[in-house]
């Protein structure tokens, strides 16, 4: 029986590559989006906004298992404790949550809302799977860009990245919306560490541009973190095959 599954930001960096992995694995797709419009590629798409809850009933209705990838800088937690209840209220069978790793380290605004997202998934009635991953590839390369428009690139002392690609995280996201209900699962982070000033650096020498560095100090509890090394998975975690080079490689 072919299931139906619902994917939120399934127009996003990840869903991109996870909608068709889907479809090609039998499943019905229907994609949240800002407009529902029909793009001719089988796929169903309605407008909701998760914030206000707004057509989440309709968009939950007949649901067998939803992908939620959908996130941005502020409210993932109350967006996903309005699609939580929705999904309860339907009797979704399979919630699968895309989180952060050190989502209850870092002391930031944004963690702390992605780590109320991540709760609100583990404490309902849905039956759940939680993948906590890592900076994407295009997180790094989106954050050193930014960083080199400026004349003197600022370079924190002591933070470090897993970055890992969005190929990659899309096929572990789909083999547990295809499979039963796992809870908290194993991190998934790319194959090697780098600090911020080797991403800096391999950006720069890619894109051909030369800036002078200013080394700065990051204050304060989460400045602490990253220094020890707390925002990374070293043990225990999967780790993704595409590499930070091939992705750098890829862009130029």
């Amino acid at each position: 029986m072919m299931s139906t599954i619902l994917v939120t930001g399934g127009t996003g960096t990840i869903g991109r590559h996870a909608v068709p992995l889907l479809q090609a694995a039998g499943a019905k797709v229907r994609v949240l989006s800002r407009h529902a419009h029909d793009r001719g590629d089988g796929v169903e798409y309605l407008a909701v906004d998760l914030l206000k809850g707004d057509g989440l009933d309709q968009a939950v209705d007949g649901v067998d298992v939803i992908l939620h990838l959908a996130g941005g800088p502020k409210g993932d937690d109350i967006g996903t404790r309005n699609l939580v209840k929705a999904a309860e209220q339907a009797g979704v069978g399979h919630l699968v949550h895309i989180s952060v790793t050190a989502v209850d380290q870092l002391p930031l605004t944004y963690f702390k809302s992605k780590l109320g997202a991540e709760q609100a998934v583990l404490q309902s009635s849905v039956p759940s799977s939680v993948l906590r991953v890592a900076q994407l590839h295009d997180f790094a390369w989106n954050t050193v860009r930014m960083m080199a428009k400026m004349p003197v690139l600022p370079m924190p002392g002591g933070v470090r990245f897993q970055p890992v690609d969005g190929r990659d995280v899309a096929q572990r996201l789909v083999e547990l919306a295809l499979g039963e209900p796992q809870g908290l699962v194993p991190d998934l982070v790319g194959p090697k560490v780098y600090s911020l000033s080797e991403l800096a650096h391999d950006y720069l020498h890619a894109t051909g541009k030369h800036r002078l560095s200013l080394p700065i100090h990051v204050p304060g509890k989460a400045g602490k973190v990253y220094r020890a090394g707390g925002n990374l998975s070293l043990s225990g975690a999967d780790r993704g095959t595409h590499t930070w080079e091939d992705f750098v490689a890829a862009q130029v």
